[in-house]
């Protein structure tokens, strides 16, 4: 008998949003399969999801682990630049997993992004997301991005972790007045668009924001309130509180806040004025999950570093 299901190819399937998309993308009944720097990391699909190496210095390797699938689903990208990983490799990676998927004959990219990048911004991260928009735009193959703002979920780095801060420390300190916004999605939230979006044809570019829209000083209070840890909130220079993150990350061995990311954030850069997609409200999803939330600091660079285990086991 012949299988007549479509082949749909994620990147990092076994990681955090990717792991979301393969899922749905299972549960409509396609073939899904990976690429991936993590091969041998758990598979929570039980063998459902062949897993290929990323192969972006063997591009025929690349096309060939790509060939016969209709839709793939870019998760791929780093959070900042670190000895072993930058934007810049992940750019020109990216530029290749693009054209490996038109050699490939792939129909369709959904690529995830980030709202408002700008190849003018004065932010590394948000200018390289520009750069890869406008690549996949002159591409000639059909594509869905999706902006998502900030992500939260139980493999969720940020909330997870001011969450924990709260239950370690006596205070919370916030950049500047704390009044600047954020409009966080749940990750199956973003998988079910990007799930839809994949069985389209039409090109678009797509907010991926959900219902709630938090100034950050009201995220913080919203998630101590909810694990009953109410702390007084205060507000520091961007400069200390750089200082005291970089200075939290080295006693973790990880990188807790980036420059980038401090102003990006008290820069308004994750806050659109688009209709919200996603459904989850962040104040729901805390209150269920609060006996757990923050229990654990969740480590980016424990992620990188081990490729084995699963990430809310790290």
């Amino acid at each position: 008998m012949v299988n007549s299901r479509e082949v749909h190819i994620v990147t990092g399937a076994f990681g955090f949003s990717g792991k979301y998309i393969a899922r749905r993308l299972l549960d409509a009944r396609h073939e899904v399969r990976t690429i991936t720097n993590s091969l041998n990391r758990e598979n929570p699909f039980k063998g459902r999801v062949n897993a290929y190496p990323y192969n972006f210095d063997h591009p025929e390797k690349l096309i060939e682990s790509l060939r016969g699938a209709s839709v793939l689903y870019n998760t791929y990208w780093v959070r900042f630049n670190y000895p072993g990983f930058t934007y810049s490799s992940a750019v020109d990676n990216t530029l290749k997993l693009f054209d490996a998927a038109k050699g490939a004959g792939i129909k369709r990219i959904v690529h995830v992004s980030i709202t408002n990048p700008s190849e003018n911004s004065p932010f590394e991260y948000f200018r390289d997301k520009a750069k890869l928009e406008g690549a996949l735009k002159e591409s000639g193959l059909s594509y869905a991005i999706l902006r998502p703002a900030l992500l939260f979920g139980k493999e969720g780095i940020l909330i997870n972790n001011i969450a924990w801060l709260l239950r370690k420390f006596p205070v919370f300190g916030v950049f500047g007045d704390g009044n600047y916004r954020v409009q966080p999605i749940y990750v199956d939230d973003l998988a079910k668009l990007a799930v839809e979006q994949g069985q389209k044809t039409e090109n678009c570019i797509i907010d991926a924001i959900g219902p709630e829209t938090f100034t950050y000083r009201k995220l913080v209070e919203v998630i101590g309130n909810s694990i009953g840890k109410r702390r007084p909130i205060i507000s520091i220079p961007p400069a200390i509180g750089y200082f005291v993150g970089s200075l939290v990350g080295k006693l973790l061995g990880d990188v807790t806040i980036t420059r980038d990311e401090i102003e990006g954030l008290m820069g308004g850069l994750l806050y659109t004025n688009s209709p919200p997609v996603g459904e989850t409200e962040l104040t729901d999803w805390i209150k269920e999950n609060a006996s757990t939330l923050g229990m654990h600091y969740s480590s980016e660079l424990a992620r990188r570093r081990n490729r084995t285990v699963s990430y809310e086991k790290l």
